[in-house]
């Protein structure tokens, strides 16, 4: 049986990550049975004599894998739902709202930059140089926002427009802060489009795709990097 962890977590998460998921507390052993030889006594010890089952219930979850198509309960068993035990997922409509701050703060810099470089001081016609012009702009763009994503996400989970509003990135399979690998697999599928071509199409399609999904609430990105953003408030 492979050790390896689920896909999209980027490995494991680490245990000081006050966002992931503990392990369900369990009762002592033997608590909660009746007296020795009653018909109360508990199924798995006590008088029963009976021998509790292989670990997870010996039932094999769907998906063929303990806990989903995601990685599941990743202390394997049922529940199988990803999100037992983390926050309620984010409205769609605040998502997009934090998203439209993130674009505008990070649009401002690259317009300080590309006019401080003298990208934009151009103002003759030519097919060249307007291509040139546009080429610069859009490799800024695409640098300056993946990069921020990736190093927001990675750091806390949050964004500033998502730690304004109320919310978080989570890795799905065990709620904790993503990884540097998938933050920047999630910021790549969401800006390197946006940055080149079809921005406004690409950015409908994408994050609002979220506005639809069942049951994650996931955008384009959010299915690539196997993370979901959960409100924190």
């Amino acid at each position: 049986m492979t050790t390896e962890p689920p896909p999209g977590s980027g490995g494991e998460p680490p245990e000081d990550d006050p966002f992931r998921k503990q392990p369900p507390q369990q009762p002592p052993y033997g608590q909660g049975q009746g007296p020795q030889g009653s018909p109360y006594d508990s199924p798995y010890g006590g008088a029963g004599g009976q021998q509790p089952p292989p670990h997870g219930g010996g039932q094999q979850p769907p998906y063929g894998g303990a806990g989903g198509p995601y990685g599941g309960d990743p202390y394997g068993g049922f529940p199988a739902d990803p999100l037992s035990g983390m926050p309620p997922l984010a409205d769609s409509g605040r998502r997009t709202l934090a998203r439209i701050i993130d674009m505008i703060m990070v649009a401002v810099v690259v317009w300080l930059l590309t006019w401080g470089f003298g990208v934009n001081e151009y103002d003759v016609d030519g097919d060249g140089v307007e291509v040139g012009k546009s080429f610069a702009q859009s490799l800024v763009a695409a640098v300056l926002y993946i990069a921020y994503d990736t190093f927001m996400t990675a750091k806390s989970g949050q964004t500033l427009g998502k730690k304004w509003l109320g919310l978080r990135v989570a890795n799905l399979d065990n709620g904790s802060t993503p990884s540097t690998q998938t933050s920047l697999v999630r910021a790549l599928v969401l800006w390197v489009p946006f940055a080149f071509c079809c921005a406004c199409v690409w950015t409908a399609i994408c994050g609002g795709w979220s506005f639809f999904d069942k049951p994650y609430k996931q955008g384009l990105h959010d299915k690539a990097a196997k993370t979901v953003v959960v409100s924190t408030g």
